[in-house]
């Protein structure tokens, strides 16, 4: 079974996971809220990007495709 990592990474849904795990951890480790947000709010924008990203790569894709 194959793992689509393109899928995955562009996956809002995989994104809040990450985000949702980190608050969790750093909630049980006892980190103040100040950085429970900073290091949230650094995963919603590296998850951002990332989708972007993919999302661009694969309409350039697409796109050269079409041309020839």
């Amino acid at each position: 079974m194959k793992i689509d990592w393109k899928r995955k990474l562009s996956s809002r849904k995989f994104w809040a996971l990450l985000a949702a795990l980190a608050t969790s951890i750093l909630a049980a480790a006892g980190a103040g809220e100040s950085v429970t947000m900073q290091v949230t709010g650094v995963i919603g924008a590296v998850g951002a990007c990332v989708a972007y990203m993919l999302a661009e790569s694969y309409a350039d894709g697409n796109g050269n495709k079409t041309e020839e």
